[in-house]
């Protein structure tokens, strides 16, 4: 942590260069990563890593597990009777 704190840029700029993470700690003990990463990676990491998402993707493969689904075709003819 006192070398992240006190030499931000070259730990950042070590991570871009060589590609390799810098593990965070306090004292001793692993806290964080600083990961390299680019923008097309970003939002799958976030979404991928978000409570909220785990825990809505969980419980649509629970509900295809129960068989509580149905093809999207079907759903979209039906909507499409709906609304003409």
């Amino acid at each position: 942590m006192r070398d992240l704190a006190r030499n931000t840029s070259r730990v950042v700029q070590d991570v871009a260069r060589t590609g390799k993470p810098a593990l965070v700690t306090v004292h001793g003990r692993p806290l964080a990563a600083l990961v390299p990463t680019d923008a097309a990676e970003i939002e799958d990491f976030i979404l991928a890593n978000a409570p909220e998402f785990i825990a809505s993707m969980r419980e649509a493969e629970e509900d295809v597990a129960a068989g509580l689904t149905r093809p999207a075709g079907e759903l979209f003819n039906e909507l499409d009777k709906d609304h003409p």
